[in-house]
């Protein structure tokens, strides 16, 4: 599961490559590690056309999700002797987010699978934690993927949904706000040997992105797959930044 990634571009090849026709980008950074509940570059789809955006990374829980950690919580403070509110408990419910779609045909996301709720995410490497090269009682160090060594543009292939209450943060409280994410597939041959589970779906600029911003979901479904082994590779340098 991709928990961290870079975009080392600027935003005109961004808008270049996804045709967007409004840039509220700001002024990206050269360089920018991304992590979850960080704001992130995107083009999304919106009814005033196709918009390179900042929004935070981490798309809703599922509801059934947030009532079991609810429960959880009202039956603690039962315990303890104290009234639970289970109304105002689950809607102040911490939802941190979810970085990484792949059931897509869960009930929670196939609401967001139409094209109103495509974006493209804009990277240039991805990490994955790598088990096999921590040292005795170290940390465990990141695998970084990328095209190749030159680290060019691609996309991972998202989801946003717009203006969603929750409580990302205790200290924040309730805020509405966009929010996006990505959706995974099997890992391919490069990315298998250090992360077994999922690679996310990465798209080539040009059709690739086209078809998952435009096309209807019948088409674009078929998106969701391992990127070719010959398209991808374990970075052996440290990158920078």
């Amino acid at each position: 599961m991709c928990n961290l990634y870079n975009i080392t571009t600027n935003q005109i090849a961004i808008l270049q490559a996804t045709r967007a026709m409004i840039d509220s980008l700001g002024n990206l950074e050269p360089s920018l590690d991304i992590y979850p509940d960080y704001k992130a570059p995107i083009v999304r789809n919106t009814p005033a056309g196709r918009e390179a955006a900042m929004v935070r990374w981490g798309l809703p829980t599922s509801r059934q999700a947030l009532f079991q950690a609810t429960t959880r919580r009202a039956e603690k403070l039962r315990a303890k002797g104290n009234d639970a509110d289970f109304v105002e408990l689950i809607r102040m419910e911490p939802d941190s987010g979810v970085t990484n779609v792949r059931n897509t045909s869960s009930k929670h996301w196939t609401r967001w699978l139409g094209i109103e709720n495509r974006c493209v995410v804009p990277f240039t490497r991805f990490a994955e934690p790598d088990p096999a090269s921590r040292a005795e009682g170290g940390r465990t160090p990141n695998a970084w993927f990328a095209a190749n060594d030159d680290q060019p543009l691609l996309f991972f292939a998202g989801i946003w949904v717009p203006q969603w209450e929750s409580v990302r943060k205790v200290k924040e409280g309730l805020v509405t706000t966009d929010l996006f994410g990505f959706l995974t597939t099997d890992p391919n041959g490069i990315v298998g040997p250090i992360h077994q589970k999922a690679m996310p779906v990465v798209l080539r600029p040009g059709d690739e992105v086209e078809i998952w911003l435009s096309a209807p979901w019948e088409e674009a479904k078929h998106l969701q797959r391992p990127l070719p082994d010959t398209e991808l590779t374990v970075l052996t340098m440290m990158p920078a930044g």
